[in-house]
């Protein structure tokens, strides 16, 4: 369960405005800081000067606000450098908003058109990437400088689960790589790094097992974008390895996604994010997650990290990542990092709304014009389920139907239940479903 906090936000700074409205400009989506100051603006932004610790009580109150506003902490418990904010993507009107969808039919329509159209990325100086204006490569004590938190009582260690890793280039087939990894730095610089079974890190990982290690960044407050590609995952019919998920993220916000050069290792950061670990994976470098689970040496008992589907994670033992140099905007700025609650609709709208629109995607590869819609609603726990909503024409496109959700089983690992409706079945209401 989540832990409740003892201090709740101060009232907002500007009043609550409702969240439905016209959309943000494109400029919005430069980056985290374009977007909370666009956020704060139209009033949909709760902010607070109240310190938040990142041990419970930043999870207690996102869940108590669960599905609202998003929400800024402008004073962090032991990290003077930092400004947090959460529920993010909580309310998907804001999201939409954000995106200049029109509505939830259009967005998965709208999406699934930039998986498949992708903007390709555009490389920048140092000089020009806020991500690089600080390098750190002596004190390499990660905990200090990225914001950890603990999600529940359950937990005898922090983690930090915000970095999104990026891999460019060669190391993934000549495409781009974005997605979400746990990490627990128990050792300084090196930290356990936890790749999901079948994901695309797996695969890269299980490519380069035997080979050096891999040069990659691990990137935090990224533009909203590149964090909402980075949701997607085991939707790999539709995103290939060696497919360009960067590129989708700038065709999701109309432009280019902007890369730089990693300072020391042969990889590429987002240079609009706000902080960057570059380092290396050592795939056979494997350490346990927690101490817990290391004086026991035993996987797969002690309670770690609450997992997707909602129930409590247990500590394995994991590949390194070693890291060689911390990049960060100018502290003096105080960059924003987004710590995110599990099982809750942060959660749950970045890992669904990428994989919706990856569904639909499919089916209309299959027969163009018969899917309409998709949804994966919160109890589907993300990656378990779906909702496809079709417009028959014919008698014989049930047929087609069929094949979708053959497909659909085939093509989606974790998959457990997939369900066809017509077009008068409302798939937003689970009364109707």
């Amino acid at each position: 369960m989540a832990a409740t906090a003892p201090a709740a936000p101060k009232a907002a700074k500007t009043a609550l405005k409702d969240a439905k409205g016209p959309p943000a400009p494109k400029e919005a989506l430069r980056s985290l800081p374009a977007t909370v100051e666009w956020l704060r603006r139209e009033g949909l932004l709760m902010e607070t000067d109240s310190e938040v610790s990142g041990d419970l009580q930043l999870t207690g109150i996102q869940k108590h606000f669960d599905g609202s506003y998003p929400i800024l902490f402008n004073r962090v418990k032991g990290y003077s450098h930092v400004r947090a904010i959460t529920n993010f993507f909580a309310n998907m009107d804001i999201v939409d908003r954000l995106f200049g969808w029109e509505d939830r039919t259009a967005r998965t329509r709208e999406l699934a058109e930039a998986l498949t159209h992708p903007i390709k990325s555009e490389i920048v100086a140092a000089a020009d990437a806020p991500v690089m204006q600080e390098v750190i490569t002596d004190d390499l004590d990660v905990n200090k400088y990225i914001f950890p938190i603990r999600h529940t009582h359950l937990e005898s260690e922090i983690t930090i689960g915000s970095g999104n890793s990026v891999v460019v280039g060669d190391k993934f087939w000549g495409g781009s790589h974005i997605g979400y990894n746990r990490m627990n730095f128990r050792w300084g610089n090196v930290g356990t790094f936890q790749i999901s079974p079948g994901s695309h890190m797996w695969q890269v990982m299980t490519k380069y097992y035997r080979d050096e290690p891999v040069p990659l960044t691990v990137n935090f407050g990224l533009p909203a974008a590149a964090t909402l590609l980075a949701g997607g995952g085991f939707d790999y019919v539709v995103l290939p390895r060696g497919g360009d998920e960067l590129g989708a993220a700038g065709a999701v916000q109309g432009y280019p996604i902007r890369l730089v050069k990693a300072a020391t290792v042969d990889a590429y950061a987002v240079a609009d994010a706000e902080y960057s670990l570059e380092g290396y994976l050592h795939p056979r470098d494997k350490r346990y997650e927690t101490a817990e689970a290391e004086k026991a040496d035993i996987q797969g008992r002690f309670h770690f990290h609450p997992e997707w589907a909602g129930y409590m994670g247990k500590a394995y033992k994991a590949p390194t990542f070693h890291v060689t140099a911390i990049t960060m905007r100018k502290r003096s700025q105080r960059p924003f990092i987004y710590p995110m609650g599990v099982h809750m609709y942060d959660c749950n709208n970045i890992d669904t709304t990428v994989r919706e629109a990856a569904f639909f995607e499919l089916c209309e590869r299959i027969q163009p014009g018969l899917i309409n819609d998709v949804n994966i609603p919160f109890p589907m726990t993300d990656w378990a389920g779906c909702i496809l909503q079709v417009k028959k024409r014919l008698k014989t496109d049930d047929g087609f139907v069929r094949n979708f959700l053959s497909a659909a089983f085939a093509c989606s690992s974790g998959l457990r239940l997939a369900i066809a409706v017509d077009a008068d079945v409302d798939i937003y209401s689970m009364d109707d479903i």
